[in-house]
């Protein structure tokens, strides 16, 4: 813990998105999307499109991404998404300088939390995969309530923490992001190293724009 003359911590809560802003997979997932396409005889998104619904909730993504599937046939086309990516997953790395980060925010005493469009089961594995898992007080997945951008996820996160939207601070790498901290009232950081292009995010109403995870790191030391 820092002591002295430091000044008054403007957050409390810092919550991170997961693919794309902590660990480096928006490419396998993108790859895992349009494989499993291929796979049932349905059309293979574009590459842009399979990033571009990164974070959403499972069958929101489907819609967005395999807009020809029945409904009928998600459980089919999800099978095949989890088999490429469960595959490989265990290759994707933490995004240089994020272990040592999320370290010092816990030293600094700050709560940290995840909100993603993971499923509770993915999540899991990931964290135990990267052994991070003890620096968070508490996480929300798609599978477990309203998906992004309904602010449904930070709000749990805020009732479990016991911190408010004021004192909060949202962490992203794509639109959904972002629009999930203006739902909730919360201020957001966007990064531009992950799913969604830069002009994208530059859309919404941001904090600030970082462009890697080192920036991310020197943003967070400098402003939280």
């Amino acid at each position: 813990m820092r002591e002295g003359c430091d000044p008054p911590r403007r957050f409390r809560l810092i919550v991170f998105d997961w693919d794309g802003t902590l660990v480096d997979s928006t490419e396998l997932i993108a790859l895992s999307l349009r494989e499993a396409c291929r796979d049932i005889g349905a059309a293979v998104p574009d590459l842009s499109t399979a990033r571009h619904v990164i974070g959403l909730g499972l069958d929101d993504a489907l819609r967005v991404a395999a807009p020809s599937v029945p409904r009928g046939r998600y459980p089919e086309l999800t099978a095949r998404y989890r088999h490429h990516f469960v595959s490989r997953d265990a290759e994707v790395p933490l995004f240089p300088g994020i272990r040592a980060m999320l370290q010092e925010l816990d030293d600094r005493g700050f709560l940290l939390a995840i909100a993603t469009g993971k499923s509770r089961r993915g999540l899991a594995r990931a964290l135990e995969q990267q052994g991070v898992g003890g620096h968070f007080a508490a996480t929300r997945c798609a599978d477990e309530g309203f998906a992004k951008p309904h602010p449904g996820m930070l709000e749990h996160l805020f009732s479990q923490t016991g911190v408010g939207p004021d004192e909060s601070l949202m962490v992203g790498d794509t639109s959904h992001d972002l629009e999930l901290a203006r739902n909730a009232g919360t201020p957001a950081v966007a990064v531009s190293y992950g799913a969604h292009p830069r002009e994208g995010l530059a859309r919404h109403t941001c904090l600030a724009m970082v462009d890697s995870p080192q920036a991310l790191r020197r943003w967070l030391a400098a402003h939280a």
